[in-house]
């Protein structure tokens, strides 16, 4: 059964309302880029497991360090990288942090505990259940680069990527007239291996829809219409 709406918190706080009768039960993950301690570092958060799977993904299982931190359990893993032509080692840490109901992962290259432990503190994480939210901290160097983006799959549709409407966005919208659908402007588009896509604008969000391979492309713009998008923060 389809739930009747959805509500997904990004990592920069925003949150996103997805309401209608396509099956929204999915979960998300969201991403965003943040200078913090001089560094640029992409953090990623989604459902608990997240950081588990990640890790398996990776082939490495227990962690080095773990320790309680900012409400959840903080789990460093230490990871082997090797660049096949060069030869070159490069062993970069697995962070995981997990609260109640949410995970959040980054990579870091070339830190110690002692300095990941540094780093983090830089940001505060807030979790509700909706999702987490960071906000950068002291030092007053961390900030944000740009929004953060929520990633959802909608089946029978597609790829759903939402993030705040920008400027640079307005700069990328298509010259062609789009189609009017309940949360905005519908534009198609191709991407560089030809595949169709789909780009949908409002006031205050923007999102791509990149169809399913079982989706009829056609029918994108009746299935968006069936959804109402809407940030509420």
């Amino acid at each position: 059964m389809a739930a009747p709406f959805v509500a997904h918190r990004a990592l920069d706080g925003a949150t996103y309302r997805l309401e209608g009768d396509l099956d929204l039960r999915a979960p998300c993950t969201s991403a965003v880029e943040v200078v913090a301690g001089g560094r640029l570092v992409e953090f990623t958060s989604g459902p608990a497991t997240l950081g588990d799977d990640v890790a398996a993904s990776l082939g490495i299982e227990a962690p080095e360090s773990e320790l309680t931190f900012q409400k959840g359990t903080l789990r460093i893993f230490g990871s082997v990288e090797r660049e096949p032509r060069s030869g070159l080692v490069e062993r970069p840490s697995l962070v995981v942090w997990r609260g109640r109901s949410h995970a959040l992962v980054t990579r870091l290259y070339g830190l110690g505990a002692a300095e990941v432990l540094g780093l983090l503190r830089s940001v505060r994480l807030t979790e509700s259940e909706d999702g987490l939210a960071l906000r950068p901290g002291p030092p007053a160097s961390s900030t944000f680069t740009r929004p953060a983006t929520v990633i959802k799959e909608v089946p029978g549709l597609g790829l759903l990527e939402l993030s705040r409407r920008t400027k640079e966005h307005t700069a990328q919208l298509p010259p062609w007239k789009g189609v009017a659908v309940p949360s905005g402007e519908l534009f198609r588009d191709t991407l560089s291996d030809g595949s169709p896509f789909f780009v949908l604008s409002s006031d205050e969000l923007w999102a791509t829809v990149v169809p399913l391979a079982s989706t009829s492309v056609e029918r994108v713009p009746e299935l968006v219409g069936r959804l109402a998008l809407r940030r509420t923060g």
